[in-house]
C-alpha cells in the first residue's frame, strides 16, 4: 500500500501549513522547548549517577539541544512537513545509564552511533529501499500504538508526582514545593478550561511554569544559576568522552532505535490525522531517515536519542495549534541554545518541581491520546489478548525480583525492566503472531465451515421430512 490515510478525525483549529504572526511563533515556539524537559533531566540523572561533573553535564545538555534543533527544523521544514519536534527519550537515556555503568559513556555513545548507520540504512527514503517504513502496517496499527502511549503516560507518573517535592537533600525539598507544583497545575487547568480560544488556553504550559518559577522565586525555594559557571557562547564539543564499540551495547542501541522509529511513525500518523494529512511511504522514510540521522549525529557529540516527542502532541491536542512553522521556531530556538551555555544553563536551572508539576499534566495527555486512538479498535478476544498481555508484562517488568534481573545480561535486563521498551516489542511482535499470522487462518476456518454446518441444520429442499 503506497499511502497511509490516518483516519484520527480533524482536531486542529490551526492547520500544519498555516502561518502566525511573528510574536505568536515565538510564544507558541517557547512553549514546545520548555515541554522538552527530556533535555534538562536527563543529562542531570546520567551526571548523578555516574557521578559526573558539571563540564561533562554540559556537553550533554549542549549536545542534546544541537540534535533537537536540527532534525527538529528539517522535520517540520523540508522533510515530512509535521509538526514533529524532536527530543530524548527514556529508551535511549535507560540505554546510556545501563552502557555507561558498565562500559562508560565513550563506549555508549560510540556504540549509538553504529547503531544509528545500521538504522539510516534500513531507512533510506529511496524508492523502495526504506524497509523500515514498510514494517508500518506491522508497528504503526492503532493497537499498538494506542496502548504504548498508555504505557508511555503510565511509566512518566513515576517521575511526574514525585518530582513536585522537589529534589531529596536540597533545602528547597518538601512539602512548600508540592504545593508551589499544585499552584503550576491549576494554573494550567485554569487556562485550559476557562481559556477559550485566546492565548490564556493556547499558553497554558508556559504561564504555568511561569508562575510557578515566580513564586518559586519570591519563597526562596529556587533562585536563577550562577551564569558565569559557563562561557556566552560555546560551540559543542564532539566526542567528549571518547570512543568505543561494544556489540551487546550496539543491540541495545538498535532496540533503542527501534522504540523510537516506531514511536516517531506512530506521531506521524496521530498529528497528519488531525491535520487531515496523508503520509506516503516515502516521506513516512524520510522522517525516521532524518531522525535516525540525526541521533547518530547528535551521538558522536554526547547527544541522547531524540523521538518525536509525546509531550509536544500533547500540547498540539491542547492548543489545537498544529502550525509546522511554530514546532519550526521552536527547532531554532534549541538550535541557539546549542550555542549559548549561559541561555541553557538558565533554562536548564529551572524549578524542578515546577516542570514536574507541569509535566504532569502532560504525561496524562499522552496516556489518554492513546485511549483516542484505541477508539479505532475493535475489541474482540483477539485485540484484547494482544493489548491486555502487553500492558499488564511491560508494567509489570519494573518491579521484577532484583535477583532475578541482575542474574540477566545487561541488554535484557534493561528492556524487560523499561516498560516503553519492553512494551513496543511485545506490542509488535504478538501483533504480528495474532492479527496478521492467527486472524487470517481462524477467519479462513470461519468461511470454510459456516457453509457446512448450515447445510447440516437445514435438510435440502427436495428432501420430504
Amino acid at each position: 500500500m503506497a499511502e497511509i490515510v490516518p483516519e484520527s478525525e480533524k482536531v486542529l483549529d490551526i492547520g500544519i501549513e498555516e502561518r502566525l504572526p511573528y510574536p505568536k511563533l515565538g510564544f507558541f515556539g517557547l512553549q514546545h522547548l520548555l515541554a522538552l524537559t527530556g533535555i534538562w533531566i536527563f543529562p542531570v540523572l546520567i551526571g548523578s549517577t555516574l557521578e559526573l561533573g558539571a563540564t561533562d553535564v554540559s556537553h550533554i545538555v549542549q549536545a542534546c539541544f544541537l540534535l533537537t534543533g536540527i532534525v527538529t527544523i528539517l522535520q517540520s521544514s523540508r522533510i515530512v512537513r509535521l509538526p514533529i519536534v524532536q527530543g530524548p527519550t527514556a529508551a535511549f537515556f535507560a540505554a546510556i545509564l545501563v552502557a555507561g555503568t558498565t562500559y562508560g559513556l565513550g563506549t555508549a555513545f560510540g556504540s549509538m552511533v553504529v547503531a544509528g548507520l545500521i538504522f539510516m540504512a534500513l531507512s533510506i527514503p529511496i524508492g523502495k529501499l526504506g524497509l523500515f517504513g514498510h514494517i508500518r502496517k506491522f508497528a504503526a496499527d492503532p493497537i499498538v500504538f494506542g496502548t504504548l502511549f498508555i504505557i508511555i503516560g503510565a511509566q512518566l507518573a513515576n517521575i511526574g508526582l514525585p518530582g513536585w517535592f522537589g529534589t531529596p537533600g536540597t533545602d528547597s525539598y518538601g512539602w512548600p514545593s508540592f504545593w508551589i507544583g499544585v499552584v503550576v497545575v491549576v494554573v494550567i487547568l485554569a487556562c485550559m478550561i476557562f481559556g477559550g480560544d485566546s492565548l490564556i488556553k493556547r499558553g497554558a504550559f508556559v504561564w504555568g511554569v511561569a508562575v510557578g518559577s515566580v513564586l518559586a522565586l519570591g519563597t526562596g525555594l529556587w533562585s536563577p544559576p550562577d551564569l558565569s559557571q559557563a562561557s556566552f557562547v560555546g560551540v559543542p564539543t564532539p566526542f567528549p568522552f571518547g570512543f568505543g564499540v561494544e556489540w551487546p551495547i550496539v543491540v541495545l542501541m538498535l532496540l533503542a532505535f527501534l522504540q523510537a522509529g516506531a514511536e516517531a511513525m506512530g506521531m506521524y500518523t496521530l498529528v497528519a490525522g488531525w491535520g487531515g494529512e496523508e503520509l506516503s511511504l516515502n516521506r513516512i522514510n524520510r522522517g525516521l531517515f532524518t531522525e535516525f540521522f540525526g541521533c547518530t549525529v547528535g551521538a558522536a557529540f554526547g547527544g541522547i536519542g531524540t523521538t518525536s516527542y509525546p509531550e509536544n502532541v500533547g500540547i498540539i491536542r491542547v492548543t489545537r495549534i498544529g502550525s509546522r512553522f511554530v514546532t519550526l521556531t521552536a527547532g531554532l530556538f534549541a538550535l541557539a541554545l546549542a550555542f549559548l551555555p549561559q541561555l541553557s544553563l538558565f533554562i536548564a536551572g529551572l524549578s524542578g518541581a515546577v516542570l514536574a508539576a507541569a509535566s504532569t499534566v502532560l504525561f496524562g495527555i499522552i496516556a489518554f491520546s492513546g485511549v483516542q486512538m484505541l477508539r479505532r479498535v475493535e475489541w474482540d478476544d483477539l485485540n484484547i489478548a494482544v493489548a491486555a498481555t502487553s500492558f499488564i508484562v511491560a508494567l509489570g517488568g519494573q518491579w521484577l525480583p532484583e535477583d532475578i534481573v541482575a542474574a540477566l545480561p545487561t541488554q535484557i535486563s534493561s528492556v524487560l525492566t523499561t516498560p516503553m521498551m519492553l512494551g513496543i516489542i511485545m506490542l509488535i511482535v504478538l501483533n504480528i503472531i495474532v492479527n496478521f499470522g492467527s486472524r487470517p487462518v481462524l477467519e479462513r476456518r470461519r468461511a470454510a465451515g459456516a457453509p457446512a454446518r448450515s447445510a447440516d441444520r437445514e435438510p435440502p429442499e427436495h428432501v420430504t421430512p
